[in-house]
């Protein structure tokens, strides 16, 4: 339905210009009998019947929470045979990219701990597949203790993040160790990002059908990360949680690879970095 005009039809009548498609609100709570025998005459005169909330999904690539009713939630189940493909795909891809990635890996740590005090690596929770907590591997790009006082979102020109910190997450290079995670089984190259459990509580409290991104693997990159980037707060969060459901709702393939692509855009773009 690209480069087509939009006209609004305010009564159930044609307009006297010629319509290839009508998109509908089918979920309208005030859609009277009238507005449906229009729409049956449109069907049957060869005009595309297109759903308001399906066109909206396509244009923003979210599932928007606010029209996601409780009966719904059962097509966002994803499809066992991709997630066993998925896992095998996993595996092979780390296998091949590893012999490249090591090296940066080894320098970034040499330089981490010239630059400031600490581990290299460091290990914290996060809450994944089917809402279980597992330890992730991450760089540090922060001071040692920069969470003493408990996790934080972290903000533009956070000064908690080092310099070098600032390089390793603008090209993603912080996250080299979840490769170990991906093998294993913790999480996948591509899926939601993993959230502390202290976010995980309150956004299942704020965020309806927050819990629905955890019936897939946690991934190194996302839909949501390449489309929104960092969020912080829980506006965003919930915009977030309209991707990630997006993701889930269209899980296969064809999106992996798309959203693979957008990675190394967003890698050399540093788009989303915080």
């Amino acid at each position: 339905m690209t480069n087509n005009e939009f006209i609004l039809i305010e009564e159930p009548n044609l307009p006297p210009e010629p319509i290839k498609y009508l998109v509908v609100d089918l979920n309208h709570p005030q859609l009277s009998n009238e507005w449906l025998r229009f729409i049956s005459n449109c069907s049957s005169q060869n005009i595309t019947i297109v759903d308001a909330e399906k066109l909206l999904e396509v244009y923003t690539g979210r599932v928007i929470i606010d029209r996601l009713n409780q009966n719904e939630p059962g097509i966002l189940q994803p499809s066992c045979l991709y997630s066993k493909l998925k896992r095998l795909m996993d595996i092979v891809c780390v296998i091949l990219i590893s012999p490249f990635l090591i090296p940066i890996l080894l320098a970034t740590i040499v330089l981490i701990k010239l630059e400031s005090k600490g581990p290299a690596i460091f290990t914290q929770k996060r809450v994944g597949y089917n809402g279980k907590e597992f330890k992730i591997y991450k760089l540090r790009s922060m001071y040692t203790d920069s969470e003493v006082c408990g996790a934080q979102f972290a903000s533009l020109g956070d000064e908690r993040v080092t310099p070098l910190g600032r390089i390793i997450r603008k090209l993603r290079i912080d996250e080299l160790p979840q490769f170990l995670n991906i093998i294993k089984g913790d999480m996948s190259l591509i899926g939601p990002r993993p959230e502390q459990k202290t976010f995980v509580d309150q956004f299942k409290g704020e965020i309806p059908f927050y819990d629905y991104r955890h019936i897939v693997k946690p991934g190194i990159s996302g839909w949501a990360q390449v489309n929104q980037g960092y969020a912080s707060g829980i506006g965003e969060t919930f915009i977030k949680i309209e991707y990630d459901l997006f993701y889930i709702k269209h899980f296969s393939l064809s999106l992996d690879f798309l959203i693979f692509l957008k990675t190394i855009k967003t890698i050399f773009t540093g788009f989303g970095a915080r």
